[in-house]
C-alpha cells in the first residue's frame, strides 16, 4: 500500500482528496493536517510515502513545511507533491528548492491524482506540461546562473538529455527522441543528478531554465 498524508487548510479539499484516493486498492490515506506545523508532526508520526501539500496555509506555509519534512526524512522515502491552483504567483521554484518532487493542479482529474501519487511513490518526478510552463515563466524572471559555471561538468550527451528533461519529457520520451533505450536515459539522468548535486528530477528542470540551457521561449 502507498501511504499518503493530505495537507490543506480547507476541510472540503481534504475530504475530496481522501474520497478520491479511497477508490483504489493500493493507496491508503494515513493522516491529514491543516497547516505546515501539523503536517510536520503527522509525517513524523505516520512516515508516509507521499505527502499532498498545499502551498498557501495559515501559519507555516507549504514550502516551509516541505523543507522541514524533506530535511528530516532524507532516507525514509517520503516524497512531497505540491497542490496548486495556479490562480496566482505560486512559488514553484521555491517549492522545488524545498524538495518537492511533484506538482498537481487541484482541479486535476481523479485518475491524474492517483497516477501522480503512484508515480511519485515509485521515485519519479511529477511535472505536468502546465507545471513545466509555469517553471519556464518563473525561470524567465529569475537571475540566470552562468552556464559554464554550472554545466561544464556535463558531457554533450548529458546536456542534450538535460534539455529534454527541462522540456518536460519522460525517460521513455527522451529515449524515443534520441534513439536510445529508457535504461540508458536513466543511467544518464542518475549521472546528471550526481554531477549537478541535484536532489531529484524537479531540481533538474529548474537548473535547465536557471542556467539558460532551456529558454522559456523554446517550444
Amino acid at each position: 500500500m502507498i501511504r499518503v498524508v493530505i495537507v490543506d487548510d480547507q476541510v472540503l479539499v481534504r475530504e475530496g482528496l481522501r474520497a478520491l484516493l479511497a477508490r483504489t486498492d493500493d493507496i491508503e490515506v494515513v493522516g491529514e493536517a491543516s497547516d505546515g506545523d501539523a503536517a510536520v508532526r503527522v509525517v513524523a508520526r505516520t512516515a508516509p510515502d507521499v505527502v499532498l501539500m498545499d502551498i498557501r496555509m495559515p501559519g507555516t506555509d507549504g514550502i516551509t513545511a516541505t523543507r522541514r519534512i524533506v530535511g528530516a526524512t532524507p532516507s525514509t522515502g517520503t516524497h512531497v507533491v505540491v497542490l496548486t491552483t495556479f490562480d496566482g504567483e505560486d512559488n514553484i521554484l521555491d517549492a522545488i528548492g524545498a524538495g518537492a518532487v511533484g506538482f498537481l493542479v487541484k482541479n486535476s482529474a481523479p485518475e491524474e491524482l492517483r497516477a501522480a501519487v503512484r508515480n511519485v511513490a515509485n521515485g519519479d518526478a511529477m511535472l505536468s506540461p502546465a507545471v513545466t510552463r509555469r517553471v519556464m515563466q518563473a525561470a524567465a524572471r529569475s537571475p540566470r546562473t552562468r552556464e559554464t559555471e554550472v554545466l561544464k561538468v556535463l558531457t554533450d550527451r548529458e546536456r542534450e538529455i538535460l534539455v529534454e528533461i527541462g522540456s518536460g519529457l519522460s525517460n521513455d520520451e527522451i529515449g524515443r527522441k534520441l534513439f536510445i533505450s529508457p535504461a540508458t536515459v536513466r543511467t544518464h539522468v542518475t549521472r546528471i543528478l550526481a554531477k549537478l548535486h541535484a536532489r531529484d528530477r524537479a531540481n533538474l528542470v529548474a537548473i535547465a531554465f536557471r542556467t539558460g540551457l532551456v529558454s522559456p521561449t523554446d517550444p
